[in-house]
């Protein structure tokens, strides 16, 4: 069975309260700062776009942010699996959708929860908001009144209505199916299809296949009373009604029977091994239902080793996730100025996502599956972190946009347009998606040292939770009972396993390897004892070099320096041994990472090239191709001074080894970031800003870092410790759980060994 995170109430809660309430900041993308500025955004210099927008309605497209901003409307009757919760308590679920609209698509979106049940009312107000938005996702609101609501509104709208429930689904449904019957070798319009589920979303299903060409009376769909038939009176609606065949079925069991595809939008355990067995040569099989299927991939490919099976679970293969559709559906939409989001568009993202599940799977997608992905039976859907999403799906349905009339304003070219998409990408967010898939992967026994402190307890739990692996807590069981139960975390006291000294079995092995290692240094038998048994530090790194865990994470209690010189007595970890520490600076969608930031103090030219090296190792554990910027006051010679030398000494060093990166220097760290100054210098050997920063001493990197992180807000993950040979990450002292979680991470991918 594949493993299934455990997400606790605390760690929800704590997520959305933390660092400000809710998922949402509002933020300036124009100038702020002075009189001048004010002026401008508004009296009087804000007349004039009024004035034009007045004369040219269109022209909001232009100088308003109406193009890129979606509002993300419910009045909570429907809200996830927990029903009818109302408005004010849906709210974080539709702040969570706007969240990924930006994430995945660069798309602006508010939400907006409305406190109505009634159609006209909720109909009424979302209609006089029209010219605040480019289009309106509509979320979590129940059948029938969806469907009302929807239909109305893409009547009285001139901008694209979309209820993500119904055709979110029904998208990624399409997709799924269009490869899995070309891997069946079936065509749709001769295929027998079985829904069960006739809410919005099942119908949506059914109404986007036919529209791709399945034949209505194939199309059999059953409710909770069964089939529905031409003729049935009892639980209809015209919804249902419009679906309704001319047949003698009447069990869902009657009608898998010889059917080539089950989509299920209902409830778990509503599909049988009996039902599957009945089913035609090389059935298909999506079973939808959230979260546990009708029937698991497991249990279907036990009585059909040809079925073909898709879930709404990330944990198995064929995840339809709505998440891979609307960001990339409004993308396109916006981009033409849509007034409608429409079959053609529907159906165009579906194609283009089928497609791209066909073709090469680019090799940052496959680490962050620690496999390979290829087209088959267990990938016929993208995955939601494949980066060419973004700039293959909103082009078709722009295209399908602009063929069918809907677009206002079409995109003459398309090339250009998929080179703008591609800018949009923020590889930070896929990034760090694949580090925790791949930290899943490694399923990691990973050694927690301080075990006295909260944030540290609940990194652990979230990482032992969250199916990353097993956590083992260095410290005394007593305290960590205490400290749990006060983070109201009592009932993880069980799960976890806490090691120390008294417990273990391996404590004079440990003694006799660290005696071997220090005895003519100045060690004796009890100050070996008091290392072994007494500090924590030095007694995870004796479990790690033993290979009872298999990665550590310390540092939240003490100074890193402190720490690093402690682990020193267990591994080579000095200078001389070659460790460095790269910290990873995330802001803005950039990541740069600044090296050397714990080791070296003062490093000479030799050292510099090292720090590259470790630097552009730790790149490319990132999922980055390295481009490694020497970085100094001075750039390629001037201002001449003796202090420059060595970062102008550093890139001859890496010439003499023949490194495979891009690197050059010394260069000030404008020409390093800023493609437009480096273009001054076009005898630069790097082919773009560096990603990789080295730096002239410890002092300047962590002024450098402390100062983006303090004035910037940029996030920081590090330093990660790169050269030992276990993986093994130090925290900062400040660290909040949610940091040791990230270095956790990473010491369990084995970024930097």
């Amino acid at each position: 069975m594949p493993n299934k995170s455990r997400i606790t109430r605390e760690e929800a809660l704590a997520y959305h309260l933390e660092p400000r309430p809710g998922k949402i900041d509002i933020q300036a993308s124009t100038p702020m700062a002075t009189q001048r500025d004010l002026s401008l955004a508004y009296s009087p210099g804000v007349a004039v776009p009024c004035e034009e927008i007045a004369a040219n309605p269109e022209l909001a497209y232009d100088y308003t942010t109406k193009g890129n901003m979606v509002a993300v409307i419910s009045n909570g009757t429907a809200v996830l699996g927990l029903g009818n919760l109302g408005a004010l308590a849906s709210k974080p679920v539709m702040e969570g959708k706007s969240v990924l609209f930006k994430r995945f698509a660069d798309v602006n979106s508010i939400d907006i929860e409305l406190d109505t049940e009634n159609v006209d009312e909720f109909v009424n107000a979302v209609r006089l908001m029209g010219p605040t938005f480019g289009g309106i996702n509509l979320e979590d609101i129940k059948a029938p009144e969806c469907f009302m609501i929807e239909q109305r509104l893409k009547e009285e709208m001139d901008i694209p209505v979309f209820h993500d429930d119904q055709h979110g689904t029904a998208v990624i449904c399409a997709a799924g199916l269009i490869n899995a019957l070309h891997l069946s070798n079936k065509k749709i319009e001769d295929c027998r299809i079985v829904l069960n589920g006739a809410g919005a979303a099942g119908i949506a299903c059914i109404e986007l296949l036919k529209a791709m060409g399945a034949r209505h009376e194939n199309c059999i769909i059953c409710d909770t009373k069964g089939v529905i038939y031409q003729g049935r009176t009892d639980g209809m609606n015209q919804w249902k009604s419009a679906h309704a065949v001319k047949t003698d079925l009447r069990t869902l069991e009657e009608a898998m029977s010889g059917a080539d595809v089950f989509l299920g939008v209902s409830v778990k355990g509503a599909v049988t091994p009996e039902m599957v067995r009945s089913m035609a040569e090389n059935p298909v099989i999506f079973a939808m239902a959230n979260p546990d299927p009708e029937i698991t991939p497991e249990q279907a490919r036990e009585v059909r080793s040809d079925a073909i099976v898709a879930t709404g679970r990330s944990d198995y293969p064929n995840q339809v996730n709505n998440v891979l559709g609307f960001p990339y559906l409004f993308r396109g939409a916006l981009d033409i100025h849509a007034r409608a989001i429409n079959d053609d568009m529907k159906i165009a993202c579906a194609e283009a996502l089928a497609k791209l599940a066909r073709e090469d799977v680019p090799d940052e997608v496959a680490m962050a599956y620690g496999r390979k992905l290829t087209f088959g039976r267990d990938y016929i859907i993208p995955t939601p972190f494949d980066p060419r999403l973004i700039y293959v799906v909103p082009p078709a349905v722009a295209r399908a946009g602009m063929d069918t009339g809907v677009a206002r304003r079409p995109i003459i070219d398309l090339d250009a347009y998929v080179t703008t998409l591609r800018a949009r990408m923020d590889p930070t967010s896929s990034i760090l998606q694949g580090i925790n898939v791949r930290a899943r992967n490694a399923q990691a026994r990973m050694i927690f040292a301080e075990g006295d402190d909260v944030r540290v307890l609940r990194a652990a739990v979230a990482y032992q939770r969250n199916g990353m692996g097993k956590a083992l807590i260095v410290g005394r069981e007593a305290d960590v009972k205490e400290k749990l139960d006060a983070a109201g975390l009592a009932d993880a006291v069980d799960e976890l396993e806490v090691v120390n000294a008294a417990n273990t079995s391996h404590l004079e092995s440990y003694k006799s390897f660290l005696y071997q290692r220090l005895q003519r240094k100045g060690f004796d038998h009890h100050d070996i004892h008091r290392l072994a048994a007494r500090d924590r530090h030095v007694f995870s790194a004796l479990m790690l070099a033993h290979g009872h865990g298999d990665g550590l994470v310390t540092g939240a209690t003490r100074k890193s320096a402190h720490v690093l010189g402690l682990l020193g007595h267990v591994f080579d970890a000095t200078a001389a041994d070659g460790a460095v520490g790269v910290t990873a600076m995330i802001h803005k969608g950039r990541i740069v990472l600044v090296a050397d930031t714990l080791v070296h103090e003062w490093p000479e030219a030799e050292d510099l090239a090292l720090i590259a090296e470790r630097g552009a190792h730790v790149a490319r554990h990132l999922g980055l191709e390295p481009k490694v910027a020497f970085v100094s006051f001075s750039t390629f010679g001037y201002p001449v001074s003796e202090r420059a030398e060595k970062m102008h000494q550093a890139p001859r060093v890496l010439d003499r080894k023949g490194v495979d990166f891009e690197y050059d220097g010394e260069m000030a760290i404008d020409v390093a970031l800023n493609p437009e100054v480096m273009a001054q210098y076009p005898f630069c050997k790097l082919s773009g800003p560096a990603n990789v920063l080295v730096v002239p001493a410890r002092h300047s990197a962590s002024i450098s870092v402390k100062l983006m992180q303090e004035m910037a807000g940029a996030t920081v993950i590090g330093p990660i410790l790169t050269g030992l040979d276990r993986p093994v990450q130090i925290c900062s002292t400040v660290s909040t759980a949610n940091d040791i979680l990230n270095m956790a991470v990473m010491a369990a991918c084995e970024i930097g060994r």
